[in-house]
């Protein structure tokens, strides 16, 4: 009897770690294999939120099957209390130790809202953005000019005062200092004030990620350094037998190609150029740096340049001066800065837009005489027609003198 009884119950033992040891190999499956999302989410994670928050919203929301695995699992992890805050993108199938991975890692979140500050030449815009997880691109929440008389809209107001919301200010090439400080002082999401309009070419066009409260004097550092950089290695890698002999007078020259084409392949044939005419001691006659001198960089000029203004002698009227004008007429772009300093290898002199955006390019007068007829009768053809002037009107080099 006793024997039977002891041996009845090692079998209920011995069947009791088989059933614990399934249910923990089940519950290592549970936490590490595929999970139920057929479709990726946005997880939206609050300040302070605990685990077992957290697992009863990922249960609401179908990511996991089981609530207490997660938080067994999160428990064994030691990450019970390294849960951050933010909005992150789960992908389909992820598994409870991947989300924990996901939540605990931090840093920029992977989902949820963002507003791209865009300052462009022409103008600037506000657009709040949101990220549809399912399709893996963001939709547009709202646009707006914050320079405007008008009151942002409703959706910009929510996100801002939502924590996790990401801020980015976007340059564009070729903007001018005066425009990227006064458009800085219209963005509510930063702080401080910008002492003095930085100098002319010393702020990087790029992607700025920044903190909501970010000081603006802060962020014009950050774009002064860009730039110094990319000027730096590009000087020390230039070509050789350039007609500048300092990196400010290369900065000024890359911020002369970049005013002039839209067309990214165009600018080292657009910069060579400008060193063949600075080489023969030709005058660049460039519309962009006349009419800086007349804005100051302070807007765009919104007409034709008058022949008057063409005659009189600036700084920066360059169909009167000789050489470089005294400073950049804009901030250049990384790629005009490289044109710059490693022009294309032509004899060209001369161009003038083509009415499709690019321009024609030519090393002898007559050539290019030719080429400005053709310009001159496309553009009475589009008048014609009713239609608006190509975007490129730029006469180019050498046409309103003809020399």
């Amino acid at each position: 009897m006793g024997r039977s009884v002891a041996s009845n119950a090692l079998t209920f033992f011995v069947l009791l770690l088989v059933a614990i040891a399934g249910f923990l190999e089940w519950s290592k499956q549970q936490y590490t294999g595929p999970g139920p999302l057929t479709q990726p989410i946005c997880l939206r994670v609050e300040k302070g939120e605990s685990v077992t928050s957290l697992s009863d919203k990922l249960m609401k929301d179908g990511a996991i099957s089981h609530a207490m695995i997660f938080r067994v699992g999160a428990s064994y992890a030691d990450k019970t209390d390294k849960i951050k805050f933010g909005s992150y993108l789960v992908p389909e199938h992820a598994s409870m130790q991947g989300i924990l991975g996901i939540v605990t890692k931090g840093g920029q979140s992977t989902c949820g809202t963002e507003v791209n500050y865009r300052i462009g030449v022409t103008a600037s815009e506000m657009v709040v953005r949101e990220l549809d997880p399912v399709e893996g691109k963001y939709q547009e929440v709202a646009k707006f000019d914050p320079a405007s008389k008008d009151k942002a809209p409703a959706e910009y107001a929510k996100v801002v005062a939502e924590p996790d919301t990401r801020f980015r200010v976007i340059l564009a090439e070729g903007v001018t200092s005066y425009d990227v400080s006064n458009a800085l002082g219209h963005a509510d999401f930063l702080s401080g004030k910008i002492a003095t309009t930085p100098k002319e070419g010393s702020l990087a066009p790029d992607s700025y990620e920044v903190t909501k409260e970010e000081d603006r004097a802060k962020l014009i550092e950050e774009m002064q350094g860009r730039q110094a950089k990319i000027l730096k290695d590009a000087w020390d890698q230039r070509d050789e037998d350039l007609p500048y002999k300092t990196p400010e007078e290369a900065l000024t020259m890359a911020s002369l190609v970049e005013k002039e084409t839209g067309v990214p392949g165009e600018r080292p044939e657009v910069a060579s150029v400008f060193v063949n005419r600075l080489n023969k001691g030709m005058r660049l006659q460039t519309d962009p740096a006349v009419i800086y001198g007349i804005t100051k960089g302070k807007g765009v000029l919104g007409r034709g340049l008058r022949q008057s203004e063409l005659k009189r002698k600036t700084p920066y009227n360059t169909y009167e001066i000789d050489g470089l004008p005294p400073t950049p007429i804009c901030n250049p772009g990384k790629s005009a800065i490289e044109a710059a300093l490693h022009p294309a290898d032509t004899k060209y002199l001369y161009f003038v837009a083509n009415g499709t955006g690019g321009h024609a390019f030519s090393d002898t007068l007559a050539a290019h005489n030719a080429n400005v007829a053709k310009w001159r009768a496309l553009e009475a053809e589009r008048a014609k027609e009713g239609k608006a002037p190509s975007a490129d009107s730029s006469t180019g080099t050498g046409v309103s003198s003809g020399n």
